[in-house]
């Protein structure tokens, strides 16, 4: 039989966790925010508490896991303060051609990184113009002319849902890092094994347990001349330079 006190959350043991998540390491913060988790309400209202010290222009991977504890949470109190606190998600959905990234946000909320990947290609197409979306796929061209904004949105939605692991600007520290040889970026993000492609969608892993980098799939199968565009592209270097 399970303890009460375990499910309330003994006061002392929410008091130990608040302070350890709050001045915690990013090795530590993880778990700190999954005990939380366990504690039921008395845990969800510690991460509310964190979350509504926080402001949407400097949230990292650690602020987006205590959001998508509560996002998925069945908890009522918890829906109320998302949706006062952050009406459209933890990231401020920034865009220099009135992009609605809202759904792209949702779905990796709720860790659906699958449909997550499909919207991420739809509003790049989108960013492209009628054309990339009525043929559904990109040109490096088009991907080149792309505003900086947003794909520093679009990045900063996958970094912070996903632990720090997706995004184009980890793919781009994979493939520098790799001396820019796009064999071994393949290899490395599981875009690849062996001399065989990764099949679309059944072979990819659509959760946390992929390869670091492994999202978004940045229309991986017409070669490398769109990738290449993005992992160079003028968002980064303003990002680096930060």
């Amino acid at each position: 039989m399970t303890d009460p006190m375990i499910l309330s959350g003994n006061s002392n043991d929410i008091d130990s966790l608040r302070s350890q998540l709050i001045s915690g390491s990013e090795k530590t913060q993880p778990q700190i925010i999954q005990q939380l988790a366990e504690l039921n309400d008395a845990g969800l209202n510690v991460l509310m508490e964190f979350l509504g010290q926080r402001s949407t222009e400097s949230m990292n991977w650690i602020e987006g896991k205590a959001y998508q504890v509560l996002y998925t949470s069945q908890s009522a109190s918890a829906q109320e303060f998302l949706q006062a606190k952050f009406p459209t998600g933890i990231i401020s959905l920034e865009s220099e051609k009135e992009i609605d990234y809202t759904k792209l946000q949702k779905f990796l909320a709720a860790g659906d990184f699958q449909l997550a990947d499909k919207e991420t290609i739809e509003r790049m197409c989108e960013l492209a113009g009628e054309d990339a979306l009525k043929r559904k796929w990109l040109y490096f061209t088009e991907v080149e002319s792309f505003p900086v904004k947003d794909l520093q949105t679009i990045n900063n939605l996958w970094l912070v849902h996903s632990e720090g692991n997706f995004g184009f600007s980890v793919q781009r520290e994979i493939w520098l890092r790799s001396g820019k040889n796009w064999e071994n970026v393949w290899v490395k993000i599981g875009w690849k094994k062996g001399n065989n492609w990764t099949r679309y969608p059944s072979e990819f892993i659509w959760s946390l347990d992929a390869p670091r980098g492994h999202l978004p799939l940045s229309n991986q199968l017409r070669g490398v001349r769109v990738i290449a565009s993005l992992l160079s592209h003028p968002a980064w270097s303003t990002t680096e330079q930060a």
